[in-house]
Protein backbone atom coordinates (compact mmCIF):
# COMPACT_ATOMS: atom_id res chain seq x y z
CA UNK A 1 0.00 0.00 0.00
CA UNK A 2 1.54 3.31 -0.98
CA UNK A 3 -0.18 6.75 -0.35
CA UNK A 4 0.34 10.12 -1.97
CA UNK A 5 3.32 12.52 0.24
CA UNK A 6 0.17 14.68 1.16
CA UNK A 7 -2.10 11.77 3.20
CA UNK A 8 0.67 9.76 4.15
CA UNK A 9 2.24 12.92 5.81
CA UNK A 10 -1.31 13.79 7.46
CA UNK A 11 -2.49 10.65 8.70
CA UNK A 12 0.22 10.02 11.52
CA UNK A 13 0.45 13.54 12.77
CA UNK A 14 -3.61 13.11 13.39
CA UNK A 15 -3.06 9.97 15.22
CA UNK A 16 -1.82 12.48 17.97
CA UNK A 17 -5.18 12.98 18.87
CA UNK A 18 -6.81 9.46 19.99
CA UNK A 19 -3.05 8.57 20.74
CA UNK A 20 -3.09 11.07 23.58
CA UNK A 21 -6.10 10.94 24.61
CA UNK A 22 -5.65 6.67 25.35
CA UNK A 23 -2.70 7.90 27.35
CA UNK A 24 -4.39 9.89 29.61
CA UNK A 25 -7.07 7.55 29.86
CA UNK A 26 -4.41 4.69 31.47
CA UNK A 27 -4.46 5.84 35.12
CA UNK A 28 -1.20 2.85 35.80
CA UNK A 29 0.75 5.51 33.69
CA UNK A 30 -0.23 8.21 36.47
CA UNK A 31 2.28 7.05 39.30
CA UNK A 32 5.31 5.84 36.87
CA UNK A 33 6.98 8.94 35.12
CA UNK A 34 9.21 6.05 33.97
CA UNK A 35 6.33 3.99 31.63
CA UNK A 36 5.48 7.56 30.56
CA UNK A 37 8.89 7.70 28.75
CA UNK A 38 8.43 4.14 27.97
CA UNK A 39 5.10 4.80 26.42
CA UNK A 40 6.60 7.52 24.46
CA UNK A 41 9.50 5.52 22.85
CA UNK A 42 6.79 3.26 21.69
CA UNK A 43 4.66 5.41 19.98
CA UNK A 44 7.59 6.77 18.31
CA UNK A 45 8.79 3.21 16.66
CA UNK A 46 5.04 2.96 15.92
CA UNK A 47 5.11 6.07 13.90
CA UNK A 48 8.20 5.07 12.00
CA UNK A 49 6.55 1.69 11.21
CA UNK A 50 3.28 3.44 10.06
CA UNK A 51 5.05 6.37 7.88
CA UNK A 52 7.15 2.96 6.36
CA UNK A 53 3.91 1.27 5.48
CA UNK A 54 1.72 4.03 4.13
CA UNK A 55 4.52 5.45 1.89
CA UNK A 56 5.92 1.72 0.94
CA UNK A 57 9.53 3.53 1.26
CA UNK A 58 9.15 5.88 -1.67
CA UNK A 59 9.63 8.83 0.57
CA UNK A 60 12.71 7.52 2.27
CA UNK A 61 15.33 8.92 -0.19
CA UNK A 62 14.97 11.74 1.73
CA UNK A 63 15.30 10.87 5.45
CA UNK A 64 14.52 14.51 6.43
CA UNK A 65 10.58 13.66 5.22
CA UNK A 66 10.66 10.96 8.06
CA UNK A 67 11.73 13.16 10.51
CA UNK A 68 9.18 15.94 9.43
CA UNK A 69 5.98 13.31 9.75
CA UNK A 70 7.07 12.39 13.54
CA UNK A 71 8.09 15.72 14.45
CA UNK A 72 4.32 16.76 13.15
CA UNK A 73 2.72 14.26 15.08
CA UNK A 74 4.81 15.60 18.35
CA UNK A 75 3.48 18.98 17.28
CA UNK A 76 -0.25 17.97 17.40
CA UNK A 77 0.84 16.72 21.02
CA UNK A 78 2.23 20.47 22.18
CA UNK A 79 -0.95 21.91 20.48
CA UNK A 80 -3.19 19.83 22.71
CA UNK A 81 -1.10 20.55 25.74
CA UNK A 82 -1.31 24.12 24.67
CA UNK A 83 -5.07 24.47 24.27
CA UNK A 84 -5.70 22.33 27.31
CA UNK A 85 -3.51 23.92 29.60
CA UNK A 86 -5.30 26.91 28.76
CA UNK A 87 -8.42 25.45 28.76
CA UNK A 88 -9.96 24.73 25.67
CA UNK A 89 -10.01 21.61 25.56
CA UNK A 90 -9.77 18.77 28.92
CA UNK A 91 -8.80 14.96 28.82
CA UNK A 92 -6.14 14.55 27.00
CA UNK A 93 -2.50 15.20 27.98
CA UNK A 94 -3.01 16.38 31.68
CA UNK A 95 -1.67 12.74 33.64
CA UNK A 96 1.56 13.45 31.15
CA UNK A 97 1.88 16.90 32.16
CA UNK A 98 1.55 16.22 35.29
CA UNK A 99 3.53 13.37 36.13
CA UNK A 100 6.01 13.56 33.45
CA UNK A 101 6.91 17.39 32.20
CA UNK A 102 5.31 19.79 34.49
CA UNK A 103 7.73 22.48 33.09
CA UNK A 104 4.78 21.96 30.42
CA UNK A 105 2.24 24.02 32.53
CA UNK A 106 4.40 27.49 33.10
CA UNK A 107 3.54 30.36 30.69
CA UNK A 108 6.72 29.30 28.48
CA UNK A 109 5.76 25.90 28.17
CA UNK A 110 2.51 26.58 26.80
CA UNK A 111 4.01 29.54 24.84
CA UNK A 112 6.44 26.92 22.86
CA UNK A 113 3.65 24.12 22.37
CA UNK A 114 1.71 26.71 20.69
CA UNK A 115 4.48 27.87 18.64
CA UNK A 116 5.42 24.35 17.59
CA UNK A 117 1.82 23.27 16.64
CA UNK A 118 0.58 25.79 14.77
CA UNK A 119 4.07 27.74 12.97
CA UNK A 120 6.19 24.30 13.18
CA UNK A 121 3.32 22.00 11.84
CA UNK A 122 2.59 24.41 8.98
CA UNK A 123 6.39 24.09 8.36
CA UNK A 124 6.23 20.09 8.35
CA UNK A 125 3.31 20.07 6.17
CA UNK A 126 4.82 22.48 3.90
CA UNK A 127 8.25 20.75 3.88
CA UNK A 128 6.63 17.38 3.10
CA UNK A 129 4.61 18.26 0.45
CA UNK A 130 7.78 19.92 -1.07
CA UNK A 131 9.47 16.30 -0.87
CA UNK A 132 6.84 14.50 -2.19
CA UNK A 133 7.00 17.00 -5.29
CA UNK A 134 10.54 16.95 -5.91
CA UNK A 135 10.65 20.77 -4.67
CA UNK A 136 13.62 22.60 -3.36
CA UNK A 137 12.59 23.05 0.25
CA UNK A 138 16.21 24.30 1.55
CA UNK A 139 14.66 27.80 2.52
CA UNK A 140 11.77 26.39 4.87
CA UNK A 141 14.42 23.99 6.42
CA UNK A 142 16.71 26.45 7.67
CA UNK A 143 14.06 28.82 9.07
CA UNK A 144 12.82 25.60 10.84
CA UNK A 145 16.23 24.59 12.36
CA UNK A 146 16.91 28.17 13.77
CA UNK A 147 13.01 28.04 15.04
CA UNK A 148 13.33 24.74 16.72
CA UNK A 149 17.02 24.80 18.02
CA UNK A 150 16.34 27.80 20.08
CA UNK A 151 13.33 26.29 21.17
CA UNK A 152 14.74 23.49 22.45
CA UNK A 153 18.25 25.30 23.83
CA UNK A 154 15.59 27.64 25.77
CA UNK A 155 13.47 25.09 27.27
CA UNK A 156 16.35 22.25 28.12
CA UNK A 157 18.68 24.56 29.98
CA UNK A 158 16.00 27.03 31.63
CA UNK A 159 14.25 23.14 32.98
CA UNK A 160 17.98 22.87 34.00
CA UNK A 161 18.87 25.18 35.79
CA UNK A 162 15.04 27.24 37.31
CA UNK A 163 13.00 26.39 39.85
CA UNK A 164 11.87 23.07 38.61
CA UNK A 165 15.32 21.38 38.20
CA UNK A 166 14.29 19.09 40.87
CA UNK A 167 11.31 18.02 39.17
CA UNK A 168 12.77 16.50 36.30
CA UNK A 169 11.76 12.88 35.94
CA UNK A 170 12.76 10.13 33.17
CA UNK A 171 10.47 11.54 30.92
CA UNK A 172 12.48 14.76 30.33
CA UNK A 173 14.98 12.70 28.11
CA UNK A 174 12.15 12.55 25.73
CA UNK A 175 13.79 15.97 24.44
CA UNK A 176 16.91 14.71 23.57
CA UNK A 177 16.22 13.77 20.43
CA UNK A 178 15.17 17.32 19.39
CA UNK A 179 18.55 18.49 20.13
CA UNK A 180 20.53 15.58 17.96
CA UNK A 181 17.92 15.09 15.39
CA UNK A 182 18.09 18.83 14.08
CA UNK A 183 21.90 18.77 14.17
CA UNK A 184 22.08 16.18 11.90
CA UNK A 185 18.89 17.70 9.75
CA UNK A 186 20.60 20.86 9.57
CA UNK A 187 23.94 19.29 8.01
CA UNK A 188 21.84 18.18 5.53
CA UNK A 189 19.69 21.13 4.83
CA UNK A 190 23.29 22.63 4.33
CA UNK A 191 24.43 20.31 2.09
CA UNK A 192 21.18 20.51 -0.06
CA UNK A 193 22.20 22.53 -3.66
CA UNK A 194 21.10 26.36 -3.19
CA UNK A 195 18.38 28.10 -5.72
CA UNK A 196 20.81 30.57 -7.35
CA UNK A 197 19.44 33.14 -9.40
CA UNK A 198 19.45 33.75 -12.67
CA UNK A 199 21.77 36.44 -12.53
CA UNK A 200 24.61 38.11 -15.26
CA UNK A 201 28.26 38.24 -13.88
CA UNK A 202 27.39 41.63 -14.96
CA UNK A 203 24.74 42.39 -13.04
CA UNK A 204 26.01 40.94 -9.52
CA UNK A 205 29.71 43.37 -10.40
CA UNK A 206 26.87 46.14 -10.88
CA UNK A 207 25.19 45.88 -7.90
CA UNK A 208 28.43 45.47 -5.86
CA UNK A 209 30.21 48.17 -6.73
CA UNK A 210 27.33 49.93 -5.09
CA UNK A 211 28.20 51.97 -1.53
CA UNK A 212 25.86 51.85 1.34
CA UNK A 213 24.32 54.72 1.10
CA UNK A 214 23.52 54.04 -2.41
CA UNK A 215 21.57 51.28 -1.13
CA UNK A 216 18.50 52.60 0.86
CA UNK A 217 17.31 49.58 2.16
CA UNK A 218 20.38 48.15 3.60
CA UNK A 219 20.97 51.72 5.18
CA UNK A 220 17.33 51.20 7.18
CA UNK A 221 18.89 47.64 8.17
CA UNK A 222 21.92 48.90 9.09
CA UNK A 223 20.17 51.03 11.49
CA UNK A 224 17.87 48.79 12.44
CA UNK A 225 20.45 46.15 13.40
CA UNK A 226 22.78 48.84 15.44
CA UNK A 227 19.73 49.66 17.86
CA UNK A 228 18.63 46.05 18.06
CA UNK A 229 22.28 44.83 18.88
CA UNK A 230 22.10 47.67 21.57
CA UNK A 231 19.01 46.71 22.73
CA UNK A 232 20.67 43.02 23.23
CA UNK A 233 23.14 43.94 24.96
CA UNK A 234 21.47 46.41 27.39
CA UNK A 235 19.27 43.33 28.18
CA UNK A 236 21.77 40.60 28.87
CA UNK A 237 23.28 43.63 30.94
CA UNK A 238 19.77 43.56 32.88
CA UNK A 239 19.91 39.79 33.48
CA UNK A 240 22.81 39.74 34.78
CA UNK A 241 22.04 42.24 37.55
CA UNK A 242 24.05 45.34 36.49
CA UNK A 243 23.87 47.84 38.99
CA UNK A 244 23.16 50.85 36.76
CA UNK A 245 19.82 53.06 37.43
CA UNK A 246 18.56 52.25 34.16
CA UNK A 247 19.21 48.47 34.02
CA UNK A 248 17.37 48.25 37.88
CA UNK A 249 14.13 50.45 36.41
CA UNK A 250 14.54 48.39 33.24
CA UNK A 251 13.58 44.76 34.84
CA UNK A 252 11.57 45.93 37.60
CA UNK A 253 8.75 48.76 35.68
CA UNK A 254 9.27 47.48 32.26
CA UNK A 255 10.22 43.73 32.20
CA UNK A 256 9.80 42.08 35.43
CA UNK A 257 9.14 38.47 33.47
CA UNK A 258 13.13 38.67 33.28
CA UNK A 259 13.12 37.68 36.94
CA UNK A 260 10.62 34.98 36.69
CA UNK A 261 12.25 32.14 38.92
CA UNK A 262 11.24 29.54 36.19
CA UNK A 263 14.70 30.85 34.32
CA UNK A 264 13.67 30.75 30.46
CA UNK A 265 13.39 34.37 30.08
CA UNK A 266 17.23 35.24 32.00
CA UNK A 267 18.82 31.78 29.51
CA UNK A 268 16.89 33.64 26.76
CA UNK A 269 18.73 36.97 27.26
CA UNK A 270 21.90 35.23 27.51
CA UNK A 271 21.47 33.40 24.48
CA UNK A 272 21.00 36.65 22.99
CA UNK A 273 23.80 38.79 24.24
CA UNK A 274 26.27 35.66 23.62
CA UNK A 275 25.33 34.03 20.66
CA UNK A 276 22.54 36.37 18.28
CA UNK A 277 24.48 39.43 18.81
CA UNK A 278 28.42 38.53 17.40
CA UNK A 279 25.70 37.30 14.66
CA UNK A 280 24.26 40.82 14.29
CA UNK A 281 27.22 42.77 14.37
CA UNK A 282 28.17 40.23 11.26
CA UNK A 283 25.37 40.74 8.98
CA UNK A 284 26.14 44.87 9.23
CA UNK A 285 29.58 43.68 8.13
CA UNK A 286 27.88 41.68 5.35
CA UNK A 287 25.39 44.78 4.59
CA UNK A 288 28.46 46.52 3.85
CA UNK A 289 31.15 44.87 2.24
CA UNK A 290 30.25 42.30 -0.97
CA UNK A 291 30.28 38.85 -1.51
CA UNK A 292 29.25 37.43 2.10
CA UNK A 293 28.08 34.01 0.71
CA UNK A 294 27.07 32.58 4.44
CA UNK A 295 24.65 35.62 4.87
CA UNK A 296 21.35 34.54 3.04
CA UNK A 297 21.65 30.84 4.58
CA UNK A 298 22.05 32.18 7.97
CA UNK A 299 20.21 34.91 8.51
CA UNK A 300 17.26 32.57 7.58
CA UNK A 301 18.66 30.60 10.42
CA UNK A 302 18.23 33.44 12.78
CA UNK A 303 15.48 35.01 11.75
CA UNK A 304 13.28 31.51 12.81
CA UNK A 305 15.14 31.19 15.97
CA UNK A 306 14.35 35.25 16.74
CA UNK A 307 10.83 34.70 16.01
CA UNK A 308 10.04 31.76 17.88
CA UNK A 309 12.56 33.40 20.66
CA UNK A 310 10.02 36.77 20.78
CA UNK A 311 6.95 34.96 20.58
CA UNK A 312 7.31 32.81 23.43
CA UNK A 313 8.84 35.78 25.58
CA UNK A 314 6.21 38.38 24.65
CA UNK A 315 3.44 35.76 25.20
CA UNK A 316 5.35 34.39 28.40
CA UNK A 317 5.43 38.03 30.01
CA UNK A 318 1.65 38.52 29.39
CA UNK A 319 0.48 35.01 30.16
CA UNK A 320 -1.75 34.69 33.09
CA UNK A 321 0.56 31.69 34.28
CA UNK A 322 2.95 34.07 35.15
CA UNK A 323 3.10 35.40 38.41
CA UNK A 324 1.53 38.54 39.04
CA UNK A 325 4.80 39.81 40.13
CA UNK A 326 6.42 39.33 36.97
CA UNK A 327 3.89 40.16 34.77
CA UNK A 328 4.41 43.10 32.38
CA UNK A 329 2.49 46.21 33.85
CA UNK A 330 -0.40 47.51 31.73
CA UNK A 331 1.15 50.83 31.80
CA UNK A 332 4.04 49.89 29.62
CA UNK A 333 2.91 47.26 27.38
CA UNK A 334 2.94 49.66 24.26
CA UNK A 335 6.18 49.96 24.76
CA UNK A 336 7.00 46.87 25.59
CA UNK A 337 5.19 45.20 22.55
CA UNK A 338 6.64 48.35 20.02
CA UNK A 339 9.80 47.03 21.59
CA UNK A 340 9.57 43.58 21.12
CA UNK A 341 7.65 43.33 17.30
CA UNK A 342 10.45 45.51 16.29
CA UNK A 343 13.18 43.27 17.47
CA UNK A 344 11.44 40.44 16.38
CA UNK A 345 10.92 42.32 12.89
CA UNK A 346 14.90 43.11 11.94
CA UNK A 347 15.98 38.80 11.30
CA UNK A 348 12.78 38.33 8.97
CA UNK A 349 13.69 41.79 6.73
CA UNK A 350 17.05 41.28 6.55
CA UNK A 351 16.46 37.46 5.25
CA UNK A 352 13.54 38.71 3.25
CA UNK A 353 16.54 41.32 1.83
CA UNK A 354 18.81 38.52 1.43
CA UNK A 355 16.28 36.24 -0.66
CA UNK A 356 14.76 39.15 -3.03
CA UNK A 357 17.94 40.72 -3.95
CA UNK A 358 20.92 38.14 -3.63
CA UNK A 359 23.45 39.83 -5.88
CA UNK A 360 25.20 41.84 -3.50
CA UNK A 361 25.27 38.28 -1.34
CA UNK A 362 26.71 36.56 -4.23
CA UNK A 363 30.15 35.68 -4.53
CA UNK A 364 32.33 36.67 -7.82
CA UNK A 365 32.91 32.93 -8.87
CA UNK A 366 29.69 31.82 -8.94
CA UNK A 367 28.18 34.32 -10.53
CA UNK A 368 30.55 33.98 -13.40
CA UNK A 369 29.97 30.14 -13.35
CA UNK A 370 26.04 30.94 -13.86
CA UNK A 371 26.20 32.60 -16.02
CA UNK A 372 28.59 30.97 -18.21
CA UNK A 373 25.51 28.06 -17.96
CA UNK A 374 23.22 30.45 -19.09
CA UNK A 375 25.05 31.30 -22.64
CA UNK A 376 25.90 27.97 -22.76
Amino acid sequence: MQLPAAPSALAPSLLAIPVAFGINGAAALADSPLALMLTGLLVSAGLFSIIFFISGGSHFQDPLFCVFVVFSFSSIVDLIISLEEDGFISGFMEVYVREGEPYLRTAHGIMICYWDGIIHYGLYLAMMAAIGQRRNYRNLGLFWLGSLMMSIIVFLLGNLIGKYSSDLSPAFLLNLPYILIPIWAGVRLFQQPRALPCLSPEKVAEEQRKCLYQRPQDVGLVLLLLLIAAFTFFRGMVVLDCPADSCFEYIYQHEPYLRDPVAYPKVQMLIYMFYVLPFFCLCIYGLVLPGCSWLPDWSLVFAGAVAQAQFSHVGSSLHSRTPFPYQTPEDVWWSFLLTNVLYALGPQLLALRCLRCPAFFLPATSASLHGGKKHQ
